[in-house]
C-alpha cells in the first residue's frame, strides 16, 4: 500500500473539516459511492414496491438512509418535470440522515440526440442541441461556451449537479461507437472545444454551475479495432503510432480550465509501459500522471461497475464487471487497488460493504478514505449544497420556466445551424410549387418549405436523410445501442440513392455520428451532400434552401473506404490514406437575401 498523495487538510475549508470529523467510517464509505437509481414514470423515487419498475435497483431510501450513499446518477429521466419532482423527494430523504449532508445528483448528457441508458439521457425535454462532435463542427469556442452555460442552467434548475461529461477523447479510431460524444480528431481543436465546454458548465455562481467530468482519461479513442470498452472484446486501447501523449492534450486543457472531476477509461492499454489492466486501477496513470504530471486535484470517479456488475432483472440482462485485466481479483481487492491508484469515488457501486471490508482487513486506511471524502465534500461546498441543499433547483411547478425556454431553444437552433457541413454541391430552390420527395424528413415540416409528394416520379427534387452505417446487433442486447463496425453503406442503400438521382436532383444529408464512408454517394453526379450531427428537419431545410448560411466544418477526416480505416493506426490522428474529405472541409454557403 502506497503513501497517500493529497493536499493537507489546511487546503480545505473549516466547514469540510468539521463535517469530516463528525462522520463515521460507514458514512465515509457511502460518501464515496455513485449509485445508479431509477424513478417511476411520475417522478417519484422507486422504492421497490412497484412490480413494474423497469430495472429493479436497491430502493432509493435504503441507499440514502442506510447505506449513506453520497451521489446518485439516473438510468432513466421521463421528463424534466418528473426529474424536478424526484429531486425534491431525494433532497427531503437526504435531510433525514444523521448529518443531513446533501446528496449530489449526476447525469450523462441530456441535451444531444442519442439516448442510450449506458451513456446518454437525451430526449427528456431539455433544449436539444447537436451531439458534442457537432459543436466541434461549429469551430466557434464562444458559441460552445454559451451553449454549455445554457446546459448548466437547465441542469441545475432540474436538480442535476454533476455533468458526467464532456468526453475529451480524440476520435482517432473512426469505427469506435463513441465518436459522436467527442470533439473530433485533432488534439488542438478538441482541446479548445473541451476548454470552452468546461468553462461554460462551471463558470456560473455556486447555484448556477454544474461540475464537469472530463472522460475517459488518458484517452479512450484508440480502441483496438474500434471495439468499445464497455465489452470485453473491446477491453484494450492500442498505440501502434506511439501517440499516447497527443491524447492527453484535451485533458490537460480541461485541467487548466479547472475541471472538477475526471473519469478514467475502462480500457487496459497495450503497448505502453504500464500494466495491462484498466486505467482506473493504475497508480502510474491516476496518481503519477493525472495528479503528479498534469496537476489535477479534483475528484477522480471510476467509470461505472469496475468493482461489481449489475443485474437488471426487469430487462432480463446483466451488466458485466468491467475490471479488464483484473476479473480474477475478488471485488474487495479491486476496491483496494482503486484507492491505492488514487481514485476517489466508485461509479455505479451502491453497497459500501466492500469498502468497509477493505478497511477492516487493512487494505485501505480510514485516512485514505478521508483524503477522498474531503474532495467530495469540497465539491458539494462549491455547488452551494452545504448551505442550501436545494440550491439552484426550482421544483416541478416552475421548471419549465427555466428549461427549453424560447431563448434557450433559439440558442440551441443557432448551434445546430452552425454545425451543418456542406460537403458538395450548392443550395437548392424550395418554395411554393416545388414538389419534393423526402425520406427521413417530417412531411409536416417539409410542407412549410415545399410541396411534399409521395413518389419520385411526381417530384422535382428529392431530399434524403441517412444515418451513418454501423454493424447491427440483436435487439435487446447491450451492444445494440453502440453503433460500431463498418463505415460503408450497404450496396442497396447506394443503389437506392442512384436510382432516385437518375430521375431528379438529390440532396443527401448524412448524420455523421461516426466518420461514414461517403465515397460512392459523393460520386453520384449532381448530388448535393451534407453532413450533420443531429439537427432538426427545419434547420436542415433552412440550410439546403439557402434561407440560412452554412459554415460548419468537419471535425474529423472522412475516410475513403473501410480498407483505409483498417490499415490506419488507432492512436494516430489523420492516418487513413487519401481521405475523401479532410478535417476542416466545409463549403461556405451564404444566405439568400
Amino acid at each position: 500500500m502506497h503513501m497517500i498523495d493529497t493536499p493537507s487538510p489546511a487546503a480545505f475549508s473549516p466547514r469540510v473539516e468539521e463535517l469530516l470529523d463528525t462522520m463515521t467510517v460507514a458514512e465515509k464509505a457511502g460518501a464515496l459511492l455513485v449509485a445508479r437509481v431509477t424513478m417511476n414514470p411520475d417522478g417519484t423515487p422507486w422504492e421497490g414496491a412497484d412490480a413494474e419498475s423497469p430495472f429493479g435497483f436497491t430502493p432509493t431510501t435504503e441507499l440514502l438512509l442506510e447505506r449513506h450513499v453520497g451521489a446518485l446518477t439516473l438510468m432513466n429521466i421521463p421528463g424534466v418535470e418528473e426529474l424536478a419532482r424526484w429531486g425534491e423527494a431525494i433532497r427531503a430523504t437526504a435531510a433525514r440522515t444523521r448529518l443531513g449532508i446533501p446528496v449530489a445528483v449526476g447525469s450523462d448528457p441530456t441535451h444531444g440526440r442519442g439516448r442510450n441508458g449506458q451513456v446518454s439521457q437525451s430526449g427528456a425535454g431539455f433544449s436539444t442541441v447537436t451531439e458534442p462532435v457537432g459543436l466541434a463542427a461549429t469551430w466557434d469556442a464562444g458559441l460552445v461556451e454559451e451553449v454549455a452555460r445554457m446546459m448548466a442552467g437547465e441542469l441545475r434548475a432540474a436538480g442535476i449537479h454533476l455533468a458526467l461529461h464532456p468526453m475529451a477523447d480524440l476520435a482517432t479510431e473512426p469505427r469506435w461507437a463513441r465518436v459522436a460524444g467527442t470533439f473530433g480528431e485533432d488534439p488542438g481543436h478538441a482541446a479548445a472545444m473541451t476548454r470552452a465546454f468546461v468553462r461554460g458548465l462551471q463558470s456560473g455562481g455556486a447555484h448556477e454551475r454544474v461540475l464537469a467530468t472530463a472522460k475517459h482519461f488518458p484517452g479512450g479513442g484508440p480502441q483496438r479495432g474500434g471495439a468499445d470498452a464497455h465489452f470485453e472484446h473491446g477491453a484494450h486501447t492500442v498505440y501502434p503510432g506511439g501517440r499516447f501523449d497527443e491524447h492527453l492534450v484535451p485533458f490537460a486543457a480541461a485541467i487548466d480550465e479547472g475541471v472538477a472531476m475526471m473519469m478514467p477509461a475502462y480500457a487496459a492499454p497495450l503497448g505502453l509501459d504500464h500494466d495491462e489492466v484498466g486505467f482506473a486501477f493504475q497508480r502510474g496513470i491516476v496518481t503519477d500522471l493525472l495528479r503528479g504530471r498534469l496537476g489535477f486535484d479534483g475528484v477522480v470517479v471510476t467509470d461505472f461497475n469496475v468493482v461489481t456488475g449489475m443485474r437488471l432483472p426487469r430487462l432480463g440482462i446483466e451488466l458485466p464487471v468491467r475490471a479488464w485485466g483484473l476479473l480474477h481479483l475478488p471485488p474487495v481487492e479491486r476496491v483496494a487497488r482503486l484507492f491505492d491508484a488514487g481514485v476517489d469515488q466508485l461509479g455505479g457501486e451502491d453497497d459500501p460493504t466492500l469498502v468497509l471490508e477493505a478497511v477492516d482487513r487493512g487494505l485501505v486506511t480510514e485516512e485514505r478514505l478521508d483524503a477522498s471524502v474531503r474532495r467530495v465534500l469540497r465539491d458539494k461546498e462549491r455547488l452551494g449544497l452545504l448551505d442550501d441543499p436545494s440550491a439552484g433547483a426550482v421544483g416541478p411547478v416552475t421548471v419549465r420556466e427555466r428549461v427549453a425556454t424560447a431563448r434557450h431553444t433559439a440558442l440551441a437552433r443557432r448551434a445546430q445551424a452552425a454545425s451543418v457541413v456542406a460537403l458538395t454541391g450548392r443550395p437548392v430552390r424550395l418554395g411554393r410549387g416545388v414538389r419534393v420527395y423526402a425520406e427521413g424528413v417530417d412531411p409536416g415540416v417539409l410542407a412549410g418549405y415545399a410541396e411534399p409528394v409521395d413518389t419520385v416520379d411526381d417530384a422535382d427534387l428529392a431530399i434524403l436523410r441517412l444515418a451513418a452505417p454501423f454493424d447491427h446487433h440483436p435487439d435487446g442486447s447491450l451492444e445494440a445501442a453502440f453503433h460500431s463496425g463498418s463505415l460503408e453503406f450497404p450496396e442497396e442503400t447506394v443503389r437506392h440513392v442512384e436510382r432516385i438521382a437518375a430521375s431528379v436532383p438529390v440532396v443527401v444529408d448524412v448524420f455523421l455520428e461516426r466518420a461514414a464512408v461517403l465515397t460512392p454517394i459523393a460520386a453520384i453526379p449532381d448530388v448535393t451532400l451534407l453532413g450533420t450531427f443531429g439537427v432538426d428537419d427545419d434547420v436542415l431545410l433552412d440550410a439546403v434552401s439557402g434561407r440560412a448560411a452554412v459554415s460548419g466544418r468537419l471535425p474529423f477526416d472522412l475516410p475513403r473506404s473501410d480498407a483505409a480505416v483498417a490499415e490506419a493506426r488507432e492512436d494516430t490522428p489523420f492516418d487513413t490514406a487519401d481521405p475523401l474529405f479532410r478535417f476542416g472541409h466545409g463549403l461556405r454557403w451564404s444566405a439568400r437575401t
